[in-house]
């Protein structure tokens, strides 16, 4: 899937991409068939760059209710020729969890699309998870056989069943079907369940890896091999060594840490930096000056898991080098510094944002950082990276820093944030919008008759509302 593009964060469009509370907004100020336009943009070109930890359905559903908006640009989406010729689930993925949460506030129309692309649709599993948690036994039942008719009977379908089955998000479609009393159907469900778990029994009996009684070398030798096949093994490894290594090898891990082969070198690297042994920031240094790109990154990787304070003063001196040793300092300064480091994640907090832009992956633990030490005068670029950001879970922890460090938060993003996408973002704001402005009342009253809304997000607005409470 191609990275999503993002429109400027002061238009419509780009409100609603990245998720804003003042998305909605100017969406309900905004032409309806604009908004409208702007929305089924958003839901059928899913604007997130990681779909799996940030929220937009239930943002988006919301919306769909306040503008009474149709489904037919969804459907066409949903029917769409591609929907056969392209199998990432995130083409559709963020449609059919918008109808889901549709249908979850009564809307028959977004059940029953739902119904129809489980039973036709490529991403039926999807949709079928989706229904799960919000259709009746008599619906469910009734896609039991064009869900079952995808697998052929025979010895490769059967086998592919038994792995979906296996593997299904939301158990409650199969468990139903397995009751069905029709040969085609019960029967068939009944034997995938029986071979699923067969499958698990014995792979539980084949276990790979470690074995009671390796040596240092076996557990170094285990972590190469995975680095030939290229799967990372060495924090599995390291813990291995852990369990396995006594006093007498140390020389070995340390020899291997600074000179060994790559997946030797990453594995003894990561236990000497959890052993908290006084060489390893030496040889983290080393690492990421002369060893590959793996080994420098499993270096880095490292030094940010150590939490005492011999990392923190080193982190003091590291923290100036213009690689990527230099941005982890950063990190470990905001996340474990002290008050008198508090230049040191400023200057770092600043040139990120003028070097990498609001959306660098290093501003996650300086945003952090600017908010648990308070520094107010870091202010003025949280509110920068809040506004400018695509990412909803970044511009939250935007906001939950603001709310530490900028006085005018309350009376400021703090309101829009109760119409921010993200749950977290929205239990900030209920804990700390200024309730002298009318939309705040309304909006809390709102949240707490919500049944689609966080329990958190729930308590938090009771606080506000509760009768020992100031009036709302």
């Amino acid at each position: 899937m191609f990275d999503p593009v993002i429109a400027p964060s002061g238009t419509l469009l780009g409100l609603l991409q990245r998720g804003r509370g003042d998305g909605t907004l100017h969406a309900l100020a905004a032409p309806r068939a604009e908004a409208l336009a702007a929305l089924n943009h958003c839901v059928l070109n899913d604007p997130r760059h990681d779909w799996q930890v940030e929220n937009r359905s239930l943002y988006y559903a919301r919306l769909y209710l306040d503008l009474h908006g149709g489904l037919q640009e969804i459907e066409r989406h949903l029917n769409d020729a591609d929907d056969h010729l392209d199998d990432d689930e995130a083409r559709t993925g963020l449609a059919l969890a918008v109808l889901g949460h549709l249908a979850s506030y009564g809307r028959n129309d977004a059940l029953a699309l739902l119904r129809r692309y489980a039973a036709s649709g490529a991403n039926w599993a999807w949709a079928l998870d989706e229904l799960a948690l919000r259709d009746d036994d008599s619906g469910l039942r009734s896609l039991a056989v064009p869900v079952l008719a995808r697998f052929p009977a025979t010895p490769e379908g059967d086998a592919e069943l038994a792995v979906v089955v296996r593997d299904a998000f939301e158990p409650r479609p199969w468990r139903l079907w397995a009751e069905d009393r029709r040969e085609t159907v019960g029967p068939r469900v009944r034997a995938a369940q029986e071979a699923g778990s067969f499958d698990r029994w014995q792979r539980q009996l084949r276990p790979t890896g470690p074995r009671p009684g390796w040596s240092v070398q076996a557990v170094f030798d285990w972590a190469d091999q995975g680095m030939e096949r290229g799967s990372a093994l060495h924090v599995p490894a390291a813990r291995c060594l852990s369990a396995v290594a006594g006093a007498d090898d140390r020389p070995a891990i340390i020899a291997a840490a600074a000179a060994g082969s790559d997946g030797a070198r990453c594995a003894a690297l990561h236990y000497l930096a959890e052993s908290r042994d006084p060489v390893v920031l030496d040889l983290i240094e080393s690492a990421v000056s002369t060893g590959s790109r793996t080994v420098a990154e499993a270096a880095v990787a490292a030094f940010e898991r150590m939490c005492g304070d011999e990392a923190v003063d080193r982190a003091r001196g590291w923290i100036h080098r213009p690689d990527a040793l230099g941005a982890s300092a950063a990190g470990v300064l905001a996340c474990r510094g002290t008050a008198t480091d508090t230049k040191l994640v400023l200057g770092a907090l600043r040139e990120t944002v003028r070097g990498d832009g609001p959306d660098a992956p290093l501003l996650w633990t300086l945003v952090d950082g600017a908010g648990r030490l308070g520094i107010d005068c870091a202010a003025p670029v949280l509110r920068h990276v809040y506004r400018e950001t695509a990412s909803s879970q970044l511009r939250g922890r935007a906001a939950r820093a603001l709310a530490a460090t900028d006085a005018s938060f309350p009376t400021g993003f703090a309101v829009e944030c109760l119409w921010d996408c993200e749950e977290t973002t929205r239990e900030i704001a209920a804990r700390h919008a200024a309730t002298g402005d009318a939309r705040v009342a309304e909006r809390l009253r709102r949240l707490a008759a919500d049944p689609a809304e966080e329990a958190e997000v729930q308590t938090a607005v009771r606080s506000r509302i509760s009768p020992d409470s100031p009036a709302v």
